[in-house]
């Protein structure tokens, strides 16, 4: 099975940033222990500062499945919530090659 990538992003309520990053925390702690869960970046967007992203690399889609449909990701999810401005934008990827791949 070849790999899966994510990429989130997602427009802050203004002034929130720091609170979300702090909210953040908890559930890169979480990724951090996922056997299949090879990259887990949270980022503050270089341009528009109410703007983050997440680039998530997994083993495979198993991998990802198993950290999408997880307890401790669907309640870390509702804890970030309150942060977001909008619904976030999602992309599914599969990478096909590239330095550290």
């Amino acid at each position: 099975m070849s790999q899966v990538a994510v990429v989130v992003k997602l427009k802050v309520l203004e002034g929130q940033r720091d609170a979300m990053t702090e909210a953040v925390k908890p559930g890169i702690a979480t990724a951090k222990g996922e056997e299949g869960t090879r990259f887990y970046v949270f980022h503050h967007d270089a341009v528009e500062p109410n703007t983050v992203w997440f680039y998530e690399l997994y083993a495979n889609q198993d991998a990802a499945n198993a950290h999408m449909s997880s307890e401790a990701f669907k309640s870390w999810s509702k804890t970030l919530a309150p942060f977001a401005a909008s619904a976030p934008e999602i992309s599914f990827l599969t990478p096909m090659g590239g330095k550290g791949i």
